[in-house]
C-alpha cells in the first residue's frame, strides 16, 4: 500500500478510529478489505544509477521494507542471471501481505496467520516462529540482531533475532501497517490510530509523538533527521526526527498509503487520486505530476527510484517507468492484474508482482520482459533481496525464495 506503505494492502481511508467499539469494527472491515516513450529519456547507461548509499546500507541485507532508510527501493547485491525456485515455505490458514526481512542467512515475515517467522534462507527450514496477538501486513524491520514489526491488532514488538523470544512491546490504538524505521538509537513507525511514534529501540520507551489528520499506513522514510511520511489525510508531512516537530508539508491533492521514495532533493509518491509526485521536499513543493493519460487509476505500489529514474506499479495493471526530473515516461509495461506490489530494482533489471499471480523480471532500460514465474497466488508483498536470493510471498500461503541451484 504493499502502499507500506510497509505493507502493499488497499488503503482505507476514513476518519481515525481510536477508541471505542469503533475501533473494532475498523479492525475488522480493515481485514476483510485489505487506504509511452517519452522525447527526453535518459540514456540508458544513466537509467540504473543507483541512489547514494547510506549509512544503514553497508552490505546487501535487506533489513527494511523499501532496502533503505529513503526508500529507494534499490538492492545493493546482485542476482544471477538464472534464477531458479530454490525452496518455498508455506503457511496453512493465512498468507503474505508482508515483504520479507533478510541477514545474516535468516530471512524474516509475517504472515496473517499471526505469526512472525524466521526461516533459512539456505533451506527454506523454519527457525523459530513468534506468535503475536493478530496477524501481519507490515513488514519486518533488522537492527542489531532484534526484529522491529507491528501487527494488525496495533501491537508493537522488539523480537530477539536468534531465538524468537519477545524483548519488549507497544501498543497503540489501531492497525499497523506501517514498516519501521531507524534514526540513531531510536526505532519510528506509523500506526492508523494518526500517530508516528518514535520509541527508543532498545527499551520502547515513548521519545516523542507526532499526530496527523487520519491514518499513517506507509513506511516512514528517513532522510537525515528528517522523516517522511505520507498519510490518508492527503499530505506528505515533513517532520524533525530531533523533537516529532513538523517542518514542512505538502498538499497531495488525495489520500494515500504508499511510501515516498526520497532521492537527493525528491520526493516520490503516488495517490488514491490517480496521480503521481514529484516533490521537491526542500522547497516544500511539488515539482511534476504524471498522470496515465488512458486510464485513470488509483497508485498504490510504492517507487523504486534512482537519480534519472522511477518505476512505479499502478491500478491500471501497468508498471510505470518516469524521468525523474520531468515525470515524463520512459516507457510502460503490462501486466495481466493490479499492480499494489512495490517494485525493486537489481542492477539493469526490475522485479515486480502483480494481482496476476507473476513476478516479473524487466529490462530497466527498455521495460521488456526478461523473466516472468507463475506464482500461483495474487502479489501484494515486495520482493526482498539479498545475498543473491530473492524472497516473495503470495495470498495463497506461500513464500518463494529465487537464486541459482
Amino acid at each position: 500500500m504493499p502502499q507500506e506503505h510497509g505493507t502493499n494492502r488497499p488503503p482505507w481511508f476514513g476518519p481515525s478510529l481510536a477508541e471505542g467499539p469503533l475501533l473494532a469494527i475498523f479492525v475488522f472491515v480493515a481485514a476483510l478489505l485489505g487506504c509511452g516513450e517519452s522525447d527526453s529519456a535518459p540514456a540508458a547507461d544513466e537509467l540504473a544509477k543507483p541512489a547514494p548509499k547510506t549509512a544503514a546500507a553497508g552490505d546487501d541485507a535487506w533489513r527494511l521494507f523499501r532496502a533503505d532508510p529513503a526508500a529507494t527501493g534499490v538492492a545493493r547485491g546482485s542476482l544471477p542471471e538464472r534464477l531458479d525456485v530454490l525452496w518455498r515455505f508455506t503457511v496453512a490458514k493465512g498468507w503474505f501481505e508482508s515483504s520479507a526481512a533478510i541477514a545474516d542467512g535468516t530471512v524474516y515475515v509475517g504472515a496473517t496467520d499471526g505469526n512472525l517467522y524466521a526461516i533459512d534462507l539456505a533451506d527454506g527450514g523454519k527457525k523459530w516462529e513468534f506468535k503475536a496477538d493478530d496477524g501481519f501486513t507490515a513488514s519486518p524491520a533488522l537492527r542489531d540482531g532484534r526484529v522491529y514489526v507491528g501487527d494488525s491488532f496495533g501491537k508493537f514488538y522488539c523480537v530477539d533475532g536468534k531465538t524468537g523470544e519477545l524483548v519488549w512491546s507497544f501498543e497503540t490504538e489501531a492497525e499497523i501497517s506501517s514498516s519501521a524505521n531507524f534514526h540513531n538509537d531510536r526505532v519510528v513507525f506509523g500506526s492508523q490510530d494518526a500517530v508516528l511514534y518514535c520509541l527508543d529501540a532498545e527499551s520502547g520507551r515513548v521519545v516523542w509523538k507526532y499526530e496527523s489528520q487520519d491514518q499513517i499506513r506507509c513506511f516512514p522514510t528517513v532522510v537525515g533527521d528528517r522523516c517522511f511520511v505520507a498519510g490518508c489525510d492527503g499530505r506528505l508531512h515533513v517532520v524533525d526526527l530531533t523533537d516529532g516537530t513538523l517542518a514542512a508539508e505538502v498538499d497531495l491533492g488525495a489520500p494515500t498509503g504508499s511510501t515516498p521514495a526520497v532521492v537527493g532533493s525528491m520526493a516520490y509518491v503516488g495517490t488514491e487520486g490517480n496521480a503521481f509526485h514529484g516533490i521537491d521536499w526542500k522547497r516544500a513543493e511539488i515539482v511534476w505530476t504524471y498522470e496515465n493519460p488512458q486510464r485513470q487509476f488509483p497508485f498504490r505500489s510504492s517507487a523504486a527510484a534512482t537519480e534519472t529514474i522511477v518505476v512505479v506499479g499502478a491500478r491500471d495493471k501497468l508498471v510505470h517507468a518516469l524521468d525523474a526530473k520531468t515525470g515524463k515516461p520512459v516507457w510502460s509495461f503490462t501486466t495481466r492484474g493490479k499492480v499494489d506490489s512495490s517494485p525493486v530494482i537489481v542492477a539493469s533489471r526490475l522485479f515486480v508482482g502483480s494481482d496476476d499471480g507473476r513476478l516479473y523480471a524487466l529490462d530497466i532500460h527498455t521495460g521488456k520482459e526478461t523473466w516472468r514465474f507463475e506464482l500461483g497466488g495474487s502479489v501484494l508483498a515486495s520482493p526482498a533481496v539479498a545475498a543473491g536470493r530473492l524472497v516473495i510471498g503470495n495470498d495463497n500461503g506461500d513464500l518463494y525464495c529465487f537464486g541459482a541451484q
